[in-house]
């Protein structure tokens, strides 16, 4: 697969079972229809942030198209702190870089998840500010 920012190919990394791919030359995540919530340690945790996320017609960042349909992908906010890509057609979100360890460290609970702890650890990320 194809990253929708570089156009070059992503590698598929493992990340707590769940096959994820990533652009090195972007530091973005694909995450196909499913893997998000799979990758939340709590599945009301996961309907919650779901059930977060709204339409922000109104962006100006650049739309990119998915990397399944090609189709131009909208920009969704997630508990009005985080804007990400869907794919209309429900193929996936594409996180940029760091958006989705914070979309994960929004997950309620005492200490860091330990999704969260992999992805520090696999890409050196560190929330931004």
């Amino acid at each position: 697969m194809k990253s929708p920012i570089s156009n070059e190919p992503m590698l598929v990394l493992e990340l707590a079972g769940i096959e994820i791919d990533y652009c090195p030359l972007t530091n973005g995540i694909w995450l196909d229809a499913g893997e998000l919530e799979a990758l939340y340690e709590d599945k009301k945790a996961a309907e919650d942030l779901l059930a977060s996320f709204k339409s922000e017609e109104g962006n100006r960042e650049k739309k990119i198209r998915c990397p399944i349909c090609n189709k131009k992908m909208e920009k969704v906010l997630i508990q009005t702190r985080v804007v990400i890509d869907r794919c209309s057609r429900g193929h996936g979100l594409w996180f940029d870089e760091g958006e989705l360890l914070q979309v994960l460290e929004m997950e309620p609970g005492e200490g860091e998840g330990k999704v969260s702890g992999l992805l520090k650890e696999m890409f050196n990320h560190q929330l931004k500010k």
